[in-house]
């Protein structure tokens, strides 16, 4: 069986408007609430605050998976890769189950512990017992969704989303306008219309992808290994940005007693996330995109299409960011009409267009510096900029230069603008010399070298050099048994 392998555009497009589907059904619920009353609306995010951070853990796996996937796929083993789903589900069932339990039970104490205001704690207690208590969705959604995605069935996964989002919308109206039920009918409407969604993407993977058939597997050690090689790092770097965040939003609420600072940033991110959500999306189909072609062996094919979604993906958030940036009077008629956030809202958007030109170039070469198996430079990026110009840029700026939220988005696009540089310079370095790290030990020659796998009693031989190979005059054959390195030097 062959992966239905699709260019950029193809791959993209579903996944953008899947995206944006999540986006808006947010917005919706929020709305529909809003009905109710403030609290419900307030109540709503905070528990969907901390449901978040506790999904991080499952982003190990999901994350992880997607590139053993792509890279066994393109490989032209889809038995590993099916085994890798099976794998992640295992894992992620699990984890699930013990995190859906660990809200549902400790809602209460939760949101205690973090001072949740009276007025909001028993809607945020009761939607955290319920969507919390059925987080084990938000595990295994992302992984089966993921598994046709890599197998180039892109636009399943966007036919069960919008399948959820309608049932989601229509389940709200009815708890929330016939039985009056609040948030609860809300928590409710979320489980069913996620459980639905779950099940489509099952079925389909089921009967479109046939890798099951296919022989090829490898120790589930060996597996489990590689996945989280790369998802582990990968959900640090999560972490350490919601971290930075929070910091970034503490000193926001220390420049003013009246919030405004904090709500600006609200609004701003409300309109920008339509440009990040493109970005992310280019991310994404690129990293597939990836896989199958480091996989492949298609090196050259791999750095070009990377560069190619970068450049798309800055043009677009510019395009989009002057946009906002332009209409920000009009845009936030929707929001508010206050002159001081109008106007602070147009000078946070303005800053952005440079912001999100480092973002979409920081998460395409990103997503593909993981998959191609460097997981940890990512990290290690994140944690020195983000803390030292988003968190120190934000209080240097808006609170000792008093610029305030101005100060904290010029320090958050420096972290950006920082974090893209180095992003492609270690991509560009990177396509100098790939590395198979699928196959520990091993090395990839530059491209145009001929490889030569074979099986020696039972262990794995693979030339490295085609071969023979001249090194100062004298032949040397390269070569490596199971994860060891070897160089037999002379008699060829």
């Amino acid at each position: 069986m062959e992966q239905r392998r699709k260019n950029l555009t193809q791959l993209f497009i579903p996944i953008c408007l899947e995206t944006l589907l999540y986006m808006l059904s947010g917005m919706v619920d929020t709305l529909m609430l809003s009905s109710v009353n403030d609290q419900a609306v307030g109540a709503v995010g905070t528990a969907n605050t901390y449901i978040g951070i506790f999904i991080i853990m499952f982003s190990v796996i999901s994350s992880g998976m997607v590139a053993v996937m792509t890279q066994n796929i393109g490989a032209g083993r889809p038995g590993v890769a099916y085994q890798a789903r099976q794998l992640g589900l295992a894992f992620n069932a699990v984890l699930g189950v013990i995190m859906s339990l660990f809200l549902s039970l400790g809602a209460g104490i939760i949101l205690s512990g973090v001072g949740v205001a009276d007025a909001l704690m028993q809607p945020a207690k009761t939607y955290l017992q319920i969507v919390g208590g059925f987080c084990i969705l938000n595990a295994l959604i992302p992984i089966c969704s993921s598994y046709l995605r890599a197998f180039g069935f892109s636009k399943e996964p966007l036919y069960a989303s919008i399948i959820g989002n309608v049932i989601n919308f229509c389940l709200n109206a009815f708890f929330l306008f016939v039985l009056h039920k609040g948030v609860a009918g809300v928590a409710t409407a979320t489980v069913i219309s996620r459980i639905i969604n779950l099940v489509i993407v099952v079925m389909l993977g089921a009967v479109l992808v046939k890798a099951k058939q296919h022989p090829e597997r490898e120790s589930n050690r060996e597996v489990m290994g590689q996945i989280i090689r790369i998802g582990l790092p990968s959900a640090c770097e999560t972490a350490i940005y919601n971290v930075s965040m929070t910091l970034v939003i503490r000193f926001l609420n220390q420049m003013d007693a009246q919030g405004l600072n904090v709500t600006a940033r609200s609004y701003t991110m409300q309109i920008t996330n339509f440009s990040y959500c493109v970005g992310a999306a280019l991310a994404q189909a690129n990293a597939i995109m990836t896989g199958w072609r480091i996989g492949a062996k298609e090196y050259d094919a791999c750095d070009r299409g990377t560069r190619k979604a970068a450049i798309i993906g800055v043009i677009v958030a510019v395009i989009l960011e002057t946009m906002f940036a332009l209409c920000s009077g009009w845009i936030m008629q929707l929001f508010s009409k206050d002159p001081q956030m109008v106007s602070l809202v147009g000078k946070l958007l303005a800053i952005d267009i440079v912001l999100e030109m480092g973002r979409v170039t920081n998460l395409v070469y990103g997503q593909a510096l993981k998959t191609s198996g460097d997981a940890v430079f990512p990290v290690v990026m994140g944690a020195c900029f983000m803390i030292l110009c988003s968190v120190g840029g934000t209080y240097l700026f808006g609170i000792r230069l008093g610029l305030l939220a101005v100060g904290a988005y010029i320090g958050m696009a420096g972290d950006e603008c920082v974090r893209a540089v180095g992003m492609y310079l270690a991509g560009r370095a990177e396509s100098g010399n790939k590395r198979d790290w699928l196959n520990p030990g091993s090395f990839v020659a530059p491209t145009g070298t001929t490889w030569k796998n074979q099986s020696v009693g039972g262990n794995r031989k693979t030339d490295l050099a085609g071969g023979d190979c001249t090194i100062g005059g004298a032949k040397h054959r390269a070569y490596h048994i199971g994860k060891n390195c070897r160089l037999q030097t002379g008699g060829i």
